[in-house]
């Protein structure tokens, strides 16, 4: 299972089109919670319904951890303990993560970005803590995939498929979509 987390203030896109993607590809994923209620707003009003909350969840070492980016949603998924404890134990013990515009300032100031490759939404690059800034717009190094923005979720959804299922299912999936 590979978990999405949504938090008040996502970007609906990074978080929906993941989701989409994996699901083509049969992946399973759920979207969490990290709310106090299954309904969550993103940052452009609208709400999704998650499938689970944070409390019901037991990440696996062959999960994915996805961050979707999106103000206030990344500065709200930093400030969930429990979530950082888990991204931290996952990211230790070898498990992917993935995080995509302002999210990836979450793993730079948890210490998991620390000599990797990364890209970021602009602006928040200095908060990739010990990070080598990338000019891709979507980046994987190591089990740690980022990616720029909301114009790049596609992209980075396939990224993950990639890292999960190899790049003829990413490819397969990207063509049936039409992806250049």
């Amino acid at each position: 299972m590979n978990y999405v987390f949504l938090a008040n203030g996502f970007e609906e896109i990074e978080a929906l089109a993941v989701v989409d993607i994996l699901r083509r590809a049969d992946i399973e994923v759920a979207t969490v919670s990290i709310t106090n209620g299954y309904d969550v707003i993103g940052a452009h009003g609208i709400e999704v319904a998650a499938d689970v909350m944070i409390s019901d969840i037991d990440v696996e070492l062959d999960d994915f951890i996805v961050l979707p980016g999106g103000l206030p949603g990344a500065t709200n998924l930093r400030a969930c303990d429990k979530l950082c404890s888990i991204i931290k134990e996952h990211f230790n013990g070898g498990g992917g993560v993935a995080a995509i515009c302002a999210a990836p300032y979450v793993l730079g100031e948890l210490g998991i970005l620390k000599g990797l490759e990364a890209i970021c939404y602009p602006g928040f690059e200095s908060k990739l803590e010990g990070a080598t800034i990338s000019e891709k717009p979507v980046v994987r190094s190591g089990n740690v995939i980022t990616g720029k923005g909301p114009g790049f979720a596609i992209p980075f959804a396939l990224e993950i498929v990639k890292a999960q299922l190899g790049d003829d299912v990413a490819n397969e999936i990207k063509s049936g979509m039409l992806v250049e």
